[in-house]
């Protein structure tokens, strides 16, 4: 129940749920106080217009994206990898997809390529109402395997639901192998919640982000020219998401330290 709440309730919280609400309230009251139907309106307006723009995405994302930039990735004794980041083999797919985040899979290939560690450890189940299947970590490895990761090098862990859940279950795997330092790999908007859960378990992560949403170059492009200025002051779907993605690990860093998981 706590995981299902925990991801209905913040809805009402974002952006576009707020407004909706706002909407509705507007519906409610526009015959009989037209002028709580205008402020609501307003603030509906209002709110996406600041939430959609990219000057406001944009640095909310980098906040969070660029507090664990690496000088160097050293060595350590296995990779993880956290969920999120594929799409099940449902038809029409002829295979195991990669989602918006899925770099985080050809990341943590790259960097057993590169010899930074001799294991993966792919952590994530799967949410039954969000759709059976095989597990995240199912899919990481049909993915890893697909792309010449031998599955002798692969370690899977199916039964988180979050990212605590990660941390929990990793750290049995870790010390059920004596593992003492990995390298933990997942979004970069992800990294600093996820980094403090792993480190509150007592497990040495050393940060490997990768899916970065902002870049050097956008941010210097953002006011490059005075056309571009005024038009990332625009409302844009994209910086919507992304100012509402940012938003979510905020308050999920809030719920989590409440709960004492950080």
């Amino acid at each position: 129940m706590f995981l299902y709440l925990s991801k209905l309730l913040p809805l009402f919280f974002y952006p576009l749920g707020l407004a909706c609400v706002s909407l509705v309230v507007a519906l409610v009251t526009l015959w009989k106080r037209p002028r709580t139907a205008a402020i609501a309106i307003a603030f509906a307006l209002s709110l996406l217009l600041f939430c959609s723009n990219a000057w406001i995405a944009k640095s909310l994302v980098r906040s969070l994206e660029w507090q664990n930039i690496p000088s160097q990735i050293p060595n350590a004794e296995a990779i993880v990898v956290l969920g999120g980041a594929t799409k099940s083999a449902f038809p029409p797919r002829p295979t195991v997809d990669l989602s918006e985040s899925g770099d985080r899979v050809i990341y943590a290939a790259q960097l057993y390529r590169q010899k930074k560690a001799p294991i993966i450890i792919l952590s994530g189940g799967r949410i039954d109402w969000r759709g059976s299947g095989s597990s995240e970590s199912a899919d990481m490895a049909t993915i890893l395997t697909s792309i010449g990761i031998p599955s002798e090098a692969i370690v899977q862990e199916p039964d988180s639901l979050n990212t605590y859940q990660n941390a929990v279950n990793v750290r049995k795997i870790l010390e059920s192998r004596g593992i003492s330092q990995v390298l933990l790999v997942t979004s970069a908007m992800h990294m600093p919640r996820s980094l403090q859960i792993f480190q509150r378990q007592g497990i040495n992560a050393i940060p490997a982000p990768t899916d970065f949403l902002v870049s050097e170059g956008e941010l210097q492009e953002l006011g490059g020219t005075p056309k571009a200025a005024i038009l990332n002051l625009l409302p844009d779907t994209d910086n919507l998401h992304q100012f509402t993605t940012a938003l979510k690990e905020y308050i999920g860093s809030l719920v989590y330290r409440l709960r004492g998981w950080l």
